[in-house]
């Protein structure tokens, strides 16, 4: 670390905690990597709570001339979020909402997830205005920051447009809160000379007719390239004009601590249509034809686009057939009332009619169907990702041009992509705008490389900006990116008065620097990220960050783009041998940052845009590192009855020991081992389970007049009973059988029971022989009990039925509790509702198994009030590293406790992660079968 940043280290460390100041290098190549195809490491990476941290942290910075770059999600695309100073992230203090005027208007921190805050508008038929195609990652802080839209946000309804209030930190450290009038008054008062400057540039910007009418020019098309100059424009108080600079301004000229929205109506109606044209230009027509009606959005796809998903499931047949000129459009509206739905649909096919299209114009309101071809056109980035070549990066730009040259616009930039030799290049965009996104892949590693981009790029800048007098970013941000062509595309003028901007509001130059104005002119070509080979099971990975907000380690330590980076740094490490010892501290590190706090969830997977489960790179890393106790795996395989008999002993004794120590002193007693064992022994809480009952292996009495089920309870249903002092003091097995006879089921157990197991045990430590062994004993069990698959199987616990699903003979029809309950149960019970509310979990597994819509319709049978708790996805318990590794399993749910205290009980599908939930919610969790059986009686069903 530079002198001057080891000074600043320790200024820092008199007001924030050690724990959250980050120095190592491998967390500061980790978070400092953001989803760009650039890259800097941090000297530093400070984790901030609070205004009052940020204030401070600001005048530190000042005074000694410390640049510092703001990061929310890091999902942005220009390079705007790294850096090679201090990188300034953003804590659980930062996301906080508050609703106003009936949700007209949502006050929101920076660290709020942009669809998080669309839940929470939701229940009044609200959303905000942006709407970015990263929402389900990006922060709000970053949504701002870059003024992204989306594909029906448009100008109309981007955080610009729709912007109230905002809670703003100066560069010098002085906080504002514009919807306040008493802080306004003191800012008005403290910097008046400030604000004074602010209304002269204004009313200068407003007097010079080139000037103002090259910025309302400008504003007609999406634009977030360089500062928001319509603010100089648009409003005459220097307040409102403060304000709406910050937005799109990259973090350069203040700290947004909050952002009020003026949220917009969300219709409940929805219909959508996807349009083929055989020609390029009738689909362009089509899109100057649209703009009149009521379409929501209009997304055009080139014909490269559609070839690269046309084998995708739910794309329609014709597609493969189009000639090489066609293109498509993607088209939804939506409306209060189907009625009105109806009206509009009829507008927009009347408006296109003779146009001649590759099919017949259809809409669809099935939300399946138009689903499915939003995904579709969402994947288009990633299909490019998904088939690049090991060692290249995907880069997606973003220009826009005049909607009624949109067609030319889109062939010369075919043309571009043959001239420099980009046969892969596709275009796709929010037509409606003339605002167009092309992706291609690119290498970095050699001269003539480099050469093509700088090339593409200075005929991309000409052609926009020369040619059709577009947009250079109309949505992703300036960034390093384009940076230098700021005054290309704005001219002289307008350039000079941005730079007057950013000297007035950060006379310092510490926030963010280089970043929206550069005077380098090939800083877009410096610090490009390597992307080496690290493991056919990541490589694909295109480093967004859409992975990050489902990640239970996230706050811990790595989430899985950040495993991802650091594997290929090791990766890279290897191969050039440059630094041995640098290679070895990064893979000791590595070991508890990447693999031991790793929960495996497979969470990753479901948001990943090319489908990465980071998991199973974990486990490969696990199977190198456990080579050794292969046999010893082996042998626990083969004994595995023996395992869980000696499993119920332990937790008998621990229970008994519990019952004469007490809560408080068998804490004391347990954690004191633990420590004096260096963490080896496993954590014993008041959670612990107590010992299951044995189930009795003989099939019950057959009753020939009732439906049959195999039932298969997991391991550690059959060895972990509830907690002392549960609400049911039964096991689950017992819970299970009574529940299925209640509903008419005979229940029949497989033979050799106490020795199944599916293999998760193994398969999470990375030892596959045993794993893949336990699972075909289980199949070949399951096969008998079931007479080859004529009985259905109910199996006790997701996580179990995920491994099993992707392993057993396609013979057995194996159903999770879950999904048995769902098609089977609800249908031959009556329920009698709790009026308490009930929280619900929803596991990792049950996402992964697209259970999140049964699970919540079976606790609606249940309780008048089901509370899903906000931004608790895995609980990171992870089969037994919540006793291992309980840091993890405590990061993961470290929000649980405040969100669900009000509720009597919490209900899940996995019993281990149940013992983590209870533990740190301070209610008990128990399996959703408990709740179904007390809150039901059983009905007269025919068989």
């Amino acid at each position: 670390m530079k002198p001057a940043y080891r000074a600043f280290l320790q200024q820092l460390e008199t007001f924030i905690p050690e724990s959250r100041l980050i120095t190592d290098p491998l967390r500061t190549l980790a978070y400092g990597t953001d989803a760009s195809f650039y890259r800097l490491i941090p000297q530093i990476v400070v984790r901030v709570e609070s205004e009052q941290e940020v204030i401070e942290l600001i005048a530190r910075a000042g005074a000694e001339r410390i640049p510092l770059t703001f990061r929310a999600a890091g999902t942005s695309l220009s390079g705007q979020a790294i850096t090679d100073s201090v990188l300034v992230q953003l804590g659980d203090g930062w996301n906080g909402h508050r609703l106003e005027d009936g949700a007209r208007r949502i006050r929101l921190r920076p660290g709020v997830i942009g669809a998080q805050a669309n839940r929470i508008l939701a229940p009044f038929n609200r959303k905000i205005g942006p709407d970015p195609a990263s929402i389900n990652a990006a922060r709000i802080g970053g949504i701002a920051a870059n003024n992204a839209s989306g594909m029906c946000c448009g100008t109309a309804q981007n955080s610009y447009r729709t912007l109230a209030s905002m809670r703003l930190i100066l560069a010098d450290g002085t906080l504002v809160d514009t919807a306040d009038p008493v802080s306004v008054a003191a800012l008005r008062q403290s910097h008046g000379s400030l604000l004074a400057e602010l209304d002269r540039l204004a009313r200068e910007t407003r007097s010079n007719e080139a000037l103002r009418a090259r910025i309302e020019h400008k504003y007609r098309l999406k634009n977030t390239t360089g500062y928001a100059l319509n603010a100089l424009v648009d409003f005459e108080d220097p307040v409102e004009i403060l304000q709406h600079l910050m937005i799109g301004s990259e973090g350069t000229l203040g700290f947004m601590a909050e952002i009020g929205y003026h949220t917009v109506e969300e219709h409940p109606h929805k219909a959508s249509a996807l349009i083929a044209f055989d020609r390029l230009q009738t689909c362009c027509e089509a899109v100057a034809l649209l703009k009149a009606t009521p379409v929501s959005a209009v997304e055009l796809i080139d014909r490269a686009g559609l070839r690269s998903v046309e084998d995708k499931p739910g794309l329609p047949d014709f597609i493969r057939a189009l000639p090489n000129d066609a293109a498509a459009l993607l088209v939804e509206t939506r409306a209060a009332t189907p009625e009105q739905l109806e009206t509009q649909v009829a507008a927009i096919s009347s408006a296109i009619a003779h146009l001649p299209t590759s099919q017949p114009l259809s809409f669809t309101t099935d939300p399946v169907e138009y689903g499915r071809y939003w995904a579709i056109r969402k994947g288009l980035f990633p299909a490019v990702g998904a088939v690049r070549k090991t060692g290249t990066t995907v880069i997606i730009e973003d220009v826009a041009f005049p909607v009624e040259r949109l067609a030319e616009a889109v062939t010369e930039l075919h043309a571009l992509f043959r001239k420099w030799h980009y046969p892969e290049a596709l275009i796709f965009g929010h037509a409606l705008e003339g605002n167009l996104h092309f992706v291609f892949t690119q290498a970095f590693d050699t001269a003539d490389a480099l050469q093509r981009y700088e090339g593409l790029m200075e005929d991309v800048a000409q052609l926009v900006v020369g040619r059709f007098d577009g947009s250079l970013k109309a949505e992703h941000g300036t960034g390093r990116n384009m940076a230098p062509f700021v005054e290309l595309e704005w001219g002289q003028d307008a350039y000079r008065l941005m730079w007057q901007l950013k000297e007035l509001l950060d006379p310092g130059n510490i926030l963010n620097p280089g970043v929206l104005l550069n005077r380098d002119p090939r800083v877009h070509l410096d610090n490009l990220k390597p992307l080496p080979a690290a493991d056919p099971l990541v490589d694909k990975c295109i480093e967004c960050g859409f992975c990050e907000p489902s990640c239970p380690s996230r706050d811990l330590t790595l989430t899985p783009r950040q495993r991802i980076v650091i594997w290929r740094e090791i990766a890279r490490l290897e191969a050039s041998g440059e630094d041995p010892e640098r290679l070895a501290a990064m893979r000791q590190e590595y070991r508890y940052q990447g693999t031991d706090t790793c929960a495996g969830c497979g969470l990753c997977s479901t948001t990943c845009p090319v489908g990465i489960n980071t998991g199973d790179l974990t486990r490969s890393i696990r199977s190198r590192d456990n080579g050794n106790h292969a046999r010893l795996a082996q042998w626990l395989a083969d004994h595995y009855g023996g395992v869980t008999r000696t499993s119920r002993t332990l937790f008998r004794l621990a229970d008994a020991t519990h019952g004469v120590l007490g809560r408080e002193r068998m804490q004391r007693l347990t954690g004191g081992l633990r420590r004096l064992s260096g963490n080896r022994l496993q954590q014993w809480t008041p959670a612990m389970p107590t010992a299951a009952a044995r189930i009795p292996l003989a099939t019950k009495g057959a009753d020939t007049h009732r439906p049959k089920v195999v039932y298969l309870p997991s391991c550690a249903s059959r060895t972990m009973g509830p907690p002392r002092g549960a609400i049911d003091s039964r096991s689950l097995a017992e819970v299970t059988e009574q529940l299925l006879r209640k509903a008419g089921y005979e229940v029949i157990y497989p033979q050799g029971l106490d020795a199944q197991c599916c293999g998760m045990p193994f398969q999470s430590k990375g030892m596959f022989d045993a794993a893949d062994n336990k699972a075909r004993e289980t199949e070949r069990l399951l096969l008998e009990a079931t007479g080859n698959g004529a009985l259905p199987v109910y199996s006790d616990t997701s996580p179990c039925s995920l491994q099993l699903k992707e392993q057993l003979d396609p013979r057995i029809r194996l159903y999770d509790s879950v999904d048995f309950i769902d098609a089977f149960l609800l249908e031959r019970l009556q329920f009698e509702p709790l009026d308490e509310p009930v929280a619900l979990h929803v596991t990792c597994s049950a996402t992964r198994l697209d259970q999140t819509g049964k699970l919540k319709r079976i606790a609606d049978f249940c309780s008048r009030q089901v509370v899903v708790p906000e931004q608790i996805g895995c609980c990171g318990f992870a089969g037994d590293k919540g006793f291992s590794t309980p840091e993890l399993n405590a990061s993961a749910l470290r929000t649980l406790k405040d969100t669900v205290q009000h509720c009597g009980e919490g209900v899940s599908t996995s019993r281990t992660c149940e013992i983590g939930l209870t533990h740190h919610s301070g209610i008990d969790y128990h399996s959703i079968v408990y709740l179904l059986d007390r809150c039901s009686r059983a009905m007269n069903v025919q068989p």
